[in-house]
Parts: C-alpha cells; structure tokens; sequence
C-alpha cells in the first residue's frame, strides 16, 4: 500500500480508506448500502490491514451512530493499528441542538462520537457539511480547544463551498488555531467538478483530498449498461435520489472508454476508476466501500499498478464537460491558459 501525506500536515494516510457507512446500515439510505455488523465488520477490517489500509471513515449521521458503534466494536484491542476520521455537523434530531457546529453541538457530537467509538480521541474529525450560522471564529476555536484536550488530532471538512473553506483557514492563520488539512469531497470520472475551484485551492492550501463515493454513487461497478435495466441489488434502485446527478449519455461514453482500458490492462472498470483517481492532483486517499468481502478485495486491485499516460488522456476526454464559469475561460482561451498553467 502507498501511503500519502495528509494535505500540509504530518499524517500518512493510506491511498486508499475504507468507508463504514455500510456498518450497521439502517433505513432507507444507509439500509441500502450495507447491513454490517460487528462480526462482519472485523472481518472486513481484518483484510484492510492485511493490505495496509488502516484508515477507517465514519460520521455520526450513519445509520444514526450505529456506523460508529460497530466500528468501534470491530476495532475493539487494535485502536494503536488504525486510524478513525468521522464527521459531524448534519441533523440528528428536530431540536435547534441537534445539528450544526456551534461550540455546544460540536463538543457534545464529539463526546457523543468518542463513546460510540470506544476511544479517547479521534485522529481525523470532519465538519459533513458547512454551517453558515456559526461564525468561523467559534468554530475554530472550539476545535482548537479539541485538539489541545488530545479528543482530536486533526481536523478537516466536508462538502464545503471553496470561499468558505478559505474563510476558514484564512482565520485559523489569524489565531494560530488548527488548520483544516482534509478536504472530503465527492470526485470521479462521472463527476469531476471539484477540479474548477476546490482542487487549486486544496493545492495552493495544502488540503489534502479524501474522495468519497469514488464509483459514481455506483454507476461505474461495469453493471451499468447502455439498454439495459439498472442490476438487480444496485443500490440506485433505491437511492438514487440521493445521488449527484449524471447524464445517462455521458456516463455510457466513460464506459465505453472504461471497457477498451479494462481489455487492454485486464483489470476491472471499478480498479480502473479508482486508480485514475489515485493519480489526480491532491488527492491524499480514495474512501472505497464494500459489502462483503469479494467487493473489498475486487477494490484493493486498485494499487500496485498505473494507467499509462495514453488510457489517462481517454479517459480524461471521455468524462470532461466544460467547466463552470469563470473558469472555461481558463482552458478554454489561449490567453487566459497562460496565466493559469494547469496543476500537475
């Protein structure tokens, strides 16, 4: 396993993460994704070590906090040999409390977490989504309180819009407070909207990415067929709703250029999208998720190995669509290209 800095912090973090929330799923979301529990759970765990991964993410939201307790029951006697990332900041309740990251909510959801998980602290702890009415200030200090107390260790955020984020770490340099050094993003070859503004900030920043849903929300396992009914079992029967929309055209291009790579390297669409991630600017770790154990190991198939720069290039044809604006300008118009060189 390649391990990778953590943005501009001093945590290695596996190029690849496992992702929980099919850990004790329930409902119609979670309930969707997996069932896991504890037993099943180890079990999985056990070959994510085997294979170097040792970084686990979660969130309180899953499955209403049964993600972290079977987590931290299939962790149990092993705590030193992994890492944890969880996140907060989404609804758990109705009352004006139970969401958010004001300095209350946020202590109490980590506590919350820490019991859940049946650890003292948490090495990366995640905001799921940004909170416009906390001021940055109360939130930055409030983790920097966190970090100091050993409860947290690292800190970084979810889904946030590109200013705000800058905002925030604008204002932890201000105070000395604890940067955000984690940026967990959705990303893939169907949806690659966070190269426009996140990507050159996390770069310029020092945010490291974690990718979630890195297949699509399930779109590119290779079962999704241009004609043919969605496969029976596909969790998009169910949640695709919660899904970032693609285009049914757009998405069968990508597999037809996915097919072509997977004959010509005999690996699987599925390892064929997650290591063309793998080789993306800023990308720290790619949070894959299973089932069981066939769908794990399938997916560890994914390092060890590099597209050539020519299947890269079609595969970048196959899934770019123009940018949003102002940015088509910058690749776009020769002028503007100059001035703006792409990451590499």
């Amino acid at each position: 396993m390649e391990y990778r800095q953590l943005g501009r912090s001093g945590l290695k973090v596996p190029a690849l993460s496992f992702g929980t929330g099919t850990f004790g799923g329930t409902g119609p979301l979670f309930g969707a994704w997996g069932t896991s529990d504890a037993k099943q759970a180890r079990r999985l765990i056990d070959i994510c070590l085997e294979a170097g991964v040792n970084l686990f993410d979660t969130a309180d939201v899953y499955s209403d906090g049964a993600s972290e307790e079977v987590l931290g029951a299939a962790i149990e006697g092993r705590r030193d040999a992994v890492l944890i990332s969880t996140k907060t900041g989404l609804p758990l309740g109705d009352g004006p409390g139970s969401w958010g990251v004001s300095r209350g909510r946020l202590i109490r959801a980590v506590e919350a977490s820490l019991r859940r998980l049946g650890t003292d602290y948490i090495d990366i702890l995640q905001l799921h989504a940004f909170d416009a009415f906390t001021p940055p200030e109360e939130l930055l200090s409030t983790l920097d309180t966190l970090v100091d107390s050993g409860k947290v260790r690292h800190v970084g955020v979810s889904n946030y819009p590109g200013w705000q984020l800058m905002k925030a770490l604008s204002c932890a340099d201000r105070y000395g407070w604890p940067r955000f050094v984690a940026h967990q993003v959705y990303y893939s070859l169907v949806g690659r909207d966070y190269e426009a503004d996140l990507m050159p900030l996390a770069a310029d920043q020092g945010v490291g990415a974690l990718v979630w849903s890195p297949l699509g929300w399930g779109r590119l396992t290779g079962k999704v067929r241009r004609g043919m009914p969605l496969p029976e079992g596909s969790r998009l029967h169910d949640t695709e709703q919660f899904a970032p929309p693609v285009e049914d055209e757009h998405l069968y291009k990508i597999i037809d250029v996915l097919d072509a790579v997977a004959e010509e390297t005999g690996k699987t669409i599925p390892q064929i999208a997650l290591n063309w991630l793998l080789q993306r600017p800023t990308v720290s770790s790619v949070i894959m998720g299973a089932r069981n154990e066939e769908q794990l190991r399938q997916n560890l198939g994914a390092v060890g190995w590099c597209l050539s720069d020519d299947q890269v290039a079609r595969l970048d044809a196959a899934s770019d669509r123009l940018p949003p604006y102002p940015h088509a300008p910058y690749r776009y118009q020769e002028g503007f290209a100059r001035l703006n060189p792409p990451l590499v």
